[in-house]
């Protein structure tokens, strides 16, 4: 919600206040980070799946890392 309200405001011709500019930083960061670290767990699920052979399981993972992405 936060990052949707800064990119308003990034897109006027207003210049960003400190706080400003540090909120948007934070919040991009959390977003970045929970991005971040739903990929490394379907990354490592799918390497696992791979390993045991299941196809299914694989193809139904690697959908899931598409959405993350």
């Amino acid at each position: 919600e936060i990052v949707e309200n800064m990119k308003r405001m990034a897109s006027s011709d207003q210049e960003f206040t400190v706080e400003e500019r540090n909120l948007l930083s934070v919040a991009y960061k959390n977003v970045i980070g929970a991005c971040r670290a739903s990929w490394r767990i379907v990354s490592s699920v799918e390497q696992k799946e791979e390993s045991k052979g299941n196809e299914a399981q694989v193809s139904m993972v690697k959908g899931y890392g598409e959405k993350v992405e």
